[in-house]
């Protein structure tokens, strides 16, 4: 067993919450994952009309909330272009937080996840403040600090509709007491300058998100040829280790899928980013066989296993109790003489 680079137990991070049971990016989903064991919970950061802070997957929300079937809102329907892609429904930064607030969550993947259907038309879409109180509320209550992992979304979009994310994260993690590089984040962008201005104003942990295809859109905007192939080079590490203390990473950049989805060799990655200071955490562990490689189809255990082995620092999961699961187990390994 390869122990990771902090020479403990990978942190568990329920991504969106516990969402293979409640619609995602609600205090549900927040609340079942920590009650299954996540050491963070992720919240994804869009704003509102008005610049509240909120979680949703995609400031686009036909399809998490129930924004279609309200009347009133009907004319908001609009096409736009977000990340050099075109989308059409209905956005976060044309409604209100009040407004927001007669929407109701549903699940995103349906046809996946239809027991998650119950809940539909039941819950809130959160603020960011909401979400800090609960994890406050439930660190006290279970004696156990809860940590949060933000990620700003489409910020050089935001920042372009003069909505910029950074400024009221880091005014709403300043009044709620998070300060100093041991403070219970993680902060994290798929772009890149917008973190890197981050490391001027903060010294809150940061996290370089790194996809397995295309390039950081910020890049795009800007003409730098670069992508997240360039950047999970040593050289690229090297440079991002400049301002961010981890890499958020795609399963396959460390344990790349042949094209019908079997396992090839582990690069060496996680390897190479330990060597610059970088933590390596992992998205996304999921149970369902659609989301498996080949090789563990039925088997979502064994998935973790194998990354665990390869010594990554944290997962992003779905399914926070299978992750405490085998994280127990892992923990009981590193323990074994």
């Amino acid at each position: 067993m390869v122990k990771n680079f902090a020479g403990k137990p990978p942190i568990i991070i329920a991504h969106r919450g516990a969402s293979g049971y409640r619609p995602e990016h609600t205090l549900a989903a927040y609340e079942l994952a920590i009650a299954l064991g996540a050491d963070y919970i992720e919240p994804d950061l869009v704003s509102s009309k008005d610049g509240v802070l909120i979680a949703r997957h995609e400031n686009e929300i036909s399809e998490t909330t129930d924004v279609a079937s309200h009347a009133e809102f009907a004319h908001r329907r609009t096409t736009k272009i977000i990340d050099g892609e075109s989308k059409t429904g209905w956005f976060t930064e044309d409604f209100t937080l009040v407004e927001l607030k007669t929407l109701r969550a549903k699940e995103r993947i349906p046809e996946v996840r239809s027991q998650n259907t119950a809940y539909d038309g039941l819950l809130e879409i959160p603020t960011l403040q909401e979400i800090i109180d609960l994890v406050k509320a439930k660190s006290a209550e279970i004696n156990r600090a809860i940590g949060i992992y933000p990620e700003t979304k489409h910020p050089t979009y935001f920042k372009s509709i003069g909505l910029a994310l950074e400024e009221p994260l880091l005014a709403t993690l300043t009044a709620n007491g998070y300060q100093g590089a041991n403070a219970p984040i993680f902060i994290q962008s798929f772009e890149v300058s917008n973190l890197q201005d981050l490391s001027t104003k903060t010294d809150l942990p940061l996290v370089q998100l790194l996809n397995n295809s295309g390039k950081p859109y910020d890049f795009v905007v800007s003409g730098d040829e670069r992508t997240y192939a360039d950047l999970v080079t040593a050289s690229g590490l090297e440079e991002i280790s400049k301002y961010a203390q981890a890499v958020g990473i795609h399963k396959n950049l460390l344990v790349p899928r042949d094209s019908n989805g079997k396992l090839q060799s582990p690069t060496s990655l996680a390897i190479d980013a330990h060597t610059v200071g970088l933590l390596v955490h992992v998205w996304t562990f999921r149970n369902e066989d659609c989301f498996l490689p080949l090789d563990f189809q039925g088997n979502p255990q064994g998935e973790y296993e194998l990354f665990l082995s390869l010594g990554v620092d944290g997962v992003f999961s779905d399914y926070p109790d299978t992750a405490f699961a085998m994280n127990e187990n892992f923990r009981f390994k590193l323990c074994s003489p």
